[in-house]
């Protein structure tokens, strides 16, 4: 019985590495092309609204964003609530804390980024490059940190806003890409269903 166990476990793990080393090229191109033109549109913004290094529209945490967003659109990190409600929510933490802990990086890159957590947990927004966009809001270059809560709408929520028009456009191009996820709404749903009615 043992042996059987361990021969059927072998066979699953031979499985599991066969499908997940397989080239999807269907699914690598839509990921290369929403990810290049979400991306290609902050860019362009930052182009014509800011000169030189001093990136604002173009703020590090988009890249992890369309990762998800582009990548792993089936994750519950990559739907719009996660997207938008993490990014928004992290970012108004960010700037609190810088505003509260101006001068103390060593207290307020902590406080901006564990505080952004918790609160994504809370709201049920966790989305991992959120706590990127918290620490931005507190370690940024001086363009970004004079934005003040102007940050959170702008590079933020419009950033945010434009990667998920985006993967709406482009994770919908085939019948194998659906965004958002409906089997990860249908689980939550059916987790508040059975809380509401105590079974």
């Amino acid at each position: 019985m043992p042996v059987q166990k361990i021969k059927r476990g072998y066979r699953k793990t031979r499985y599991i590495l066969y499908k997940e080393t397989l080239v999807d090229y269907k699914e690598h191109f839509w990921s290369f092309l929403g990810s290049f033109v979400g991306i290609g549109i902050l860019a362009y913004i930052q182009s014509i609204h800011f000169s030189g290094n001093d990136a604002v529209y173009l703020i590090g945490s988009f890249g992890a964003s369309s990762v998800l967003v582009y990548g792993i659109i089936q994750s519950p990190f990559s739907q719009p609530r996660n997207l938008i409600g993490g990014h928004v929510i992290s970012a108004f933490i960010g700037v609190t804390v810088h505003k509260m802990a101006p001068d103390v990086i060593w207290i307020a890159a902590p406080l901006a980024v564990s505080f952004a957590i918790i609160c994504m947990q809370i709201t049920k927004t966790l989305h991992p490059p959120g706590g990127a966009t918290a620490l931005i809001a507190v370690i940024g270059s001086d363009k970004i940190k004079a934005l003040g809560y102007m940050y959170v709408f702008s590079p933020v929520l419009v950033g945010c806003l434009i990667l998920f028009l985006t993967a709406l456009v482009f994770n919908n191009m085939t019948s194998s890409r659906t965004y958002p996820s409906h089997s990860t709404y249908h689980k939550h749903y059916h987790k508040i269903r059975k809380r509401l009615s105590g079974k």
